[in-house]
């Protein structure tokens, strides 16, 4: 039996783990990302985990590396100007890990990584057409027509977060206004809640918290925070809007959520589901579900990365 090291790298954390043939998870460790200066010290301290941890009978089956990473192309094995990443320029992370590990290593975007972890072993299991949308420190997307991989002719396609939700709208880190990423990732969504708590002079336990972010947003909903929930609902008016004109691309069977905001669970998922549902053309009204992905954390990551071939 072989095995294959799945690694997920996101602009806060990166994750990754062992994975055997049946899609097990034998190992997994993290590290913060953005700690590293360069991606070279970020390597050496993968590395020193997997030397650390990993017996060399398990190193001995490992055949391959797979990188889910913010913007990884799977064409030409580097990360590509990354807008959630310290890192800039071009850099050829497959080559340096396959350098590194002297292991066979392919890369592609985190979200596409993602979805082939739902499609292999989560709740896309079975579906053909889906599209996977991760709402984390930034906003990514994988989508998936007739059961594979839309890639483009560049490696580029499907970048759901960098769509212009808001025309002239907030500032986002790849230089444009208004992209889907300022409005409904976890640092969208904060700024989201300054901007409404300086307009409202309404109590809200926001304002008592030391720091506010997506998790406290969401504990203050949970105690039925009206502000919260104005957050929620102005973050989900977006989402949906946007989901909408996404359906009428590819047609999805299901659109699925991942990411600490997805965590939020209805808070998020139900009024998406309903904006969505409110701007979706007519041919496609009631045939597409919104759906939170199978796994905790970044597994659905890990196993894609790790089934990359």
């Amino acid at each position: 039996m072989s095995y294959a090291l799945g690694i997920d790298i996101g602009g806060t954390n990166t994750k990754f783990g062992v994975v055997d043939e049946a899609g097990v998870i034998l190992y997994q460790d993290s590290i913060v990302t953005s700690v590293y200066s360069t991606p070279h010290e970020f390597i050496d301290a993968i590395s020193h985990s997997y030397q650390s941890h990993i017996d060399a009978e398990m190193q001995k089956k490992i055949s391959r590396i797979g990188i889910g990473a913010p913007n990884g192309n799977y064409y030409t094995g580097n990360i590509e100007h990354a807008a959630n990443l310290k890192w800039k320029g071009i850099i050829p992370m497959a080559k340096w890990i396959e350098n590194k590990f002297s292991k066979p290593t392919i890369i592609t975007n985190d979200a596409n990584a993602a979805a082939m972890g739902e499609m292999i072993y989560g709740v896309a299991k079975g579906m053909k057409d889906f599209i996977m949308v991760t709402l984390g420190t930034g906003v990514g997307s994988g989508f998936v027509a007739n059961g594979k991989l839309i890639l483009g002719h560049d490696g580029f396609a499907g970048e759901l977060g960098h769509v212009i939700a808001i025309r002239n709208g907030r500032l986002c880190g790849c230089g444009r206004k208004g992209c889907l990423e300022t409005y409904t990732s976890a640092t969208g969504i904060v700024i989201t809640a300054n901007e409404i708590l300086m307009q409202s002079k309404e109590a809200s336990l926001l304002r008592e918290a030391h720091t506010i972010t997506s998790k406290s947003i969401h504990d203050a909903a949970l105690l039925g925070d009206r502000i919260a929930l104005q957050i929620f609902d102005y973050t989900a008016n977006i989402l949906g809007q946007t989901l909408a004109d996404a359906v009428a691309i590819t047609s999805p069977e299901a659109i699925i959520l991942f990411g600490g905001l997805s965590l939020a669970g209805d808070f998020i998922l139900k009024p998406t589901q309903q904006y969505m549902d409110d701007n979706l053309l007519i041919n496609y009204k009631g045939k597409v579900k919104i759906l939170s992905s199978a796994f905790q954390g970044s597994d659905a990551a890990i196993l894609g990365a790790a089934a990359l071939q």
